[in-house]
């Protein structure tokens, strides 16, 4: 399954009284598609996926495909730390016709290496979707060891990690221990560069929802040998990348996406909207 160079991790649109806002969705959607996304993930971290209802998770993966409309795959979050919620949750996203599945390693409960395998064996059966799993350490408190990706990687139908553990030098051991058929997508917007250097293909982003053709531009010239003009645009763009995440995600760039004339409401709790204060520094870096 080819996700393209820029996943991005779609926000949740929200209206005031917090439910979701699906006339939003769409607008957001085809905001992406012409800014330069090649697939979105749906229910994702940056999605809020944590304080989304089951019922909301479904209804979000079937409005998303039917938006889509085969212009980009739809990729759905349907991981958590309950193996039995996860498979059912995918049952339900195939269901919807999704294109993909990315599974969170299991966060809170910390499994052992073993346990993670066995985990993600037990959803891979249970699908026949392509998935992409997602080694976050610093949220899931427990990260994927080389040698159980490798063990993963031989599972038929999975065929690809975003690897946010902001360690390149683990991205360049996966990437060199992994089949042909095998891809890792760069978790940290500011770390694509050198995650395309060691052997990433792309990036599943955040600030792709504000800069997403300027970091189409960038993966596409470090594939096509331009590496000045990737250099040039990896600095160009850290400080906003840098912005976008000086305040806990998705915060920032929902803030962003308004001040760009996308609104897609605020956020659930336990997050809050930036402060004034916040937003003031904010747009400065996008301007």
């Amino acid at each position: 399954m080819n996700f393209g160079n820029v996943v991005t991790a779609m926000v949740t649109p929200f209206q005031e009284n917090e439910m979701i806002d699906y006339q939003q969705v769409r607008a957001l959607i085809t905001h992406l598609i012409n800014n330069g996304t090649d697939s979105i993930v749906v229910s994702g971290t940056t999605g809020e996926s944590p304080t989304l209802t089951t019922e909301e998770k479904i209804e979000l993966f079937r409005f998303s495909v039917k938006e889509a409309d085969g212009r980009i795959p739809v990729i759905a979050g349907t991981g958590s730390n309950n193996t039995a919620e996860s498979i059912a949750l995918t049952k339900e996203a195939e269901k919807a016709g999704v294109d993909g599945i990315m599974l969170v390693v299991p966060y809170y409960n910390k499994p052992s290496q073993a346990g993670m395998i066995a985990h993600f064996e037990a959803i891979a059966a249970s699908t026949s979707l392509p998935i992409m799993l997602y080694n976050i350490p610093g949220r899931s408190g427990v990260s994927l060891h080389l040698e159980t990706i490798i063990h993963l990687a031989k599972v038929p139908n999975i065929v690809s990690l975003k690897d946010a553990s902001g360690d390149v030098i683990h991205m360049s051991h996966v990437c060199t221990r992994m089949p042909d058929d095998f891809s890792l997508y760069c978790g940290d917007d500011g770390l694509t560069l050198p995650a395309l250097s060691v052997g990433a293909v792309g990036v599943v982003s955040v600030a792709s929802h504000v800069i997403g053709s300027d970091l189409q531009k960038m993966v596409q010239s470090f594939k096509e040998g331009n590496i000045k003009q990737a250099q040039s645009l990896h600095y160009e763009l850290l400080p906003i990348m840098e912005a976008l995440f000086a305040a806990p995600s998705p915060a920032p760039v929902k803030a962003a996406l308004e001040m760009r004339g996308v609104p897609v409401g605020s956020v659930r709790l336990p997050l809050l909207p930036l402060t004034e204060e916040e937003r003031t520094t904010l747009a400065t870096f996008l301007k």
